[in-house]
């Protein structure tokens, strides 16, 4: 009997207990009832929900939750192209460039956004490239005092250059006239002595033809008559007919005041185009490059193939060098100088080295004094 009344308590309490339970199933299924009917996946995130925690977010809502990311999204990637505005340099053009080519890059911009605070972004600016980039050349040791020297051998004024140059063509001409006689005398001097050139000049004035209307009215057999002997007379004929044509439909008679339109003239290369800039226009853009200063500037070590120690090929390789260091001021005259001096002393084929006032300090003295000449070379009686 006391141990019935024991286990009394506890019988009542598993009874409530159980009572309970029933008494909420039944609310929950009349609950459920009084709903429309659920979906197996609805019924399954019912059941997961938790109390005090709300999951019923509208369509427009989520759509709102995304525009914010996408926008998000949108102003970091605009971040970095702000940032690299105004980082590209300005690029300066360098007196050293005659023809180089230039190159722009195009500016382009960013379309905006959905962001209504968001702008067009500028991701580059327009510049201007130098196709070649100014590079500091250290001039040649003892060149001043090699020039200096150069220039008291040629005190005499004895050289051919010095009175039958191409400067000197034409000298009593008026301007106009003068210019159109300077240009036809360089087209003549390729590959031909000053002297022969100066001649052919001479006779060309004699017969009325230094003027472009004449000579387009002279015929080619004619005119390549009076030039010769100058080396290749029948094609320079053809190409001075060419030229006075130009001059006359393009320049008024006059000849052209620019190396684009001088080298544009065939028959016309860059050694004529600056020398007839220096000389028919006093504008000098250029050393004039023949073979007397491409060989001697050689010999004197002052010019270098680009990037290496080795000597130039080429008379454009050499002028280039040249004007990487030497002083503009000495452009013009360096031509007429080192074309006398290598008329007279140092020479192509054994140059007078003996009696060269500068044969202490030139790095080439005395070692092609002893050169065969090419008749002897190709023969195979030189010196072994």
């Amino acid at each position: 009997m006391p141990f019935q009344l024991h286990l009394l308590p506890s019988r009542i309490g598993l009874f409530s207990s159980i009572s309970a339970m029933s008494s909420s199933r039944r609310a929950s299924r009349l609950t459920r009832a009084s709903r429309p009917e659920l979906s197996p996946a609805e019924s399954a995130r019912e059941v997961k929900r938790e109390p005090g925690v709300s999951f019923d977010y509208s369509k427009s809502e989520m759509n709102s939750v995304k525009r914010k990311r996408l926008n998000r999204v949108l102003e970091v990637k605009e971040e970095l192209p702000k940032k690299q505005v105004g980082i590209v340099p300005d690029i300066e053009e360098f007196r050293y460039v005659k023809t180089g080519a230039k190159m722009s890059v195009t500016a382009k911009r960013v379309p905006a956004s959905s962001n209504k605070n968001s702008s067009p972004v500028r991701l580059e600016k327009k510049i201007r490239v130098s196709s070649v980039v100014k590079v500091e050349v250290a001039a040649p040791e003892n060149w001043e005092a090699v020039l200096e020297g150069i220039k008291n051998i040629r005190l005499s004024g004895q050289a051919p250059v010095d009175t039958k140059g191409c400067e000197k063509a034409g000298s009593l001409l008026p301007p106009k006239e003068r210019r159109f006689a300077v240009l036809i005398s360089t087209m003549m001097s390729s590959q031909t002595k000053d002297e022969v050139t100066h001649a052919a000049v001479e006779r060309l004035g004699e017969n009325g033809l230094l003027d472009p209307d004449a000579i387009v009215r002279t015929d080619e057999a004619t005119l390549a008559n009076l030039i010769k002997p100058v080396g290749f007379y029948q094609r320079k004929a053809q190409f001075i007919k060419e030229a006075s044509r130009i001059c006359l439909e393009r320049f008024g008679g006059d000849i052209p005041d620019t190396l684009t339109d001088l080298l544009a003239l065939k028959g016309v290369g860059p050694k004529m185009a600056h020398l007839v800039m220096s000389i028919a226009w006093k504008n000098t853009q250029g050393i004039c490059v023949d073979t007397h200063v491409h060989r001697i500037s050689n010999r004197l070590g002052w010019v270098f193939r680009e990037g290496t120690k080795q000597k130039t090929t080429t008379p454009e390789q050499t002028r280039m060098s040249l004007e990487k260091w030497l002083p503009k001021d000495e452009w013009e005259p360096i031509n007429p100088l080192l074309v006398g001096f290598g008329q007279t002393i140092c020479t192509p084929l054994r140059p007078k080295c003996g009696s060269c006032g500068i044969n202490t300090i030139c790095p080439s003295a005395f070692k092609e004094a002893s050169s065969p000449n090419p008749k002897q070379k190709k023969r195979g009686l030189g010196p072994t």
